[in-house]
């Protein structure tokens, strides 16, 4: 007679926990490396100053910061602070010694002047941009440029340009034009990386929702289930919270983007048409099993 076999040994709990808790926290390690690198480039990018224009010890420094992008507007927010150097200016720089004028560039929307002796104070200008479309959102790109020459007492003197950027919602790369008689930049913008994570995060999502409810209803219909109401509620709660979701991206897209033809709108002609299947296949078979009862 053979020998009878041992019996499997039981599998250790405590080993698969540890597994499944090492996997998680890899992960969270790896997302958090990533998310850290991202932020950093992004904080770098905001940080660097781009310059072009003379570097003369008698010149004028122009400092443009980026405030704002209006991608709907298809213009950008500069705040211009002007500062003459060496013998052109007086009081550190913070005064011209003399009638200062800033003639700008086809796209910025103005001219800068400065009275003579008198503090220069900070000023705000537009710059429209041209390319690019609003409805490619979050992939849209733009292109723009801007110069500055400047005249002090009715001569032109060297300026020098510095570029860079506030807006967390763009990034924005700067491309120095050589010119003798001003400082210019080539400006290319497009969505910040952050922004552009979390667009296409939102469409993962979206299509995620979209597919479980996909996924619910298949079972309620081939189940012959009478209504199963909150089944029912969940679709109609994420039918109408995919909404809101959508209204949460950054930067207030437009209907009829990128994002809304990627992913939103399917979703939500998904998740409707679903509902409405569940309804009508429930209500049917509640209904023939109602007609099969015998009449008391």
């Amino acid at each position: 007679m053979a020998a009878p076999s041992d019996p499997p040994r039981p599998r250790s709990a405590g080993g698969s926990i540890l597994r499944v808790l090492l996997s998680i926290a890899v992960l969270i390690v790896v997302a958090v490396a990533m998310g850290s690198w991202v932020q950093f480039t992004e904080r770098q990018a905001v940080d660097t100053v781009h310059t072009s224009g003379s570097s003369a010890a008698d010149r004028v420094d122009v400092e443009a910061v980026v405030q704002r992008v209006d991608a709907t507007a298809r213009e950008l927010e500069l705040h211009v602070q002007v500062v003459p150097r060496g013998t052109l200016g007086e009081a550190e720089g913070s005064a011209p010694v003399a009638g200062l004028s800033l003639q700008t560039s086809g796209a910025t929307l103005g001219n800068l002047a400065f009275r003579a002796h008198e503090r220069i104070e900070t000023r705000d200008v537009s710059v429209t941009f041209k390319g690019g479309s609003i409805s490619d959102y979050p992939f849209d790109t733009y292109e723009t440029g801007i110069g500055f020459r400047a005249q002090l007492g009715g001569r032109q003197v060297p300026v020098r340009l510095l570029f860079s950027n506030n807006d967390t919602l763009f990034s924005v790369s700067a491309e120095p034009v050589a010119s003798r008689q001003e400082a210019a930049a080539g400006l290319r913008l497009a969505r910040s990386g952050s922004l552009l994570v979390f667009a296409v995060f939102m469409m993962v999502v979206m299509w995620a929702l979209a597919s479980s409810v996909l996924l619910g209803t298949w079972y309620l219909t081939t189940r012959a289930k009478s209504l199963v109401w909150p089944a029912l509620a969940w679709m109609a709660a994420t039918l109408f919270a995919l909404s809101a979701f959508r209204n949460s991206a950054p930067g207030t897209p437009p209907i009829g983007c990128v994002l809304d033809w990627f992913a939103f709108l399917w979703a939500e002609t998904i998740i409707a048409l679903c509902l409405v299947t569940a309804v009508i296949t429930s209500i049917r078979s509640a209904l023939q099993a109602d007609g099969a009862q015998p009449a008391t």
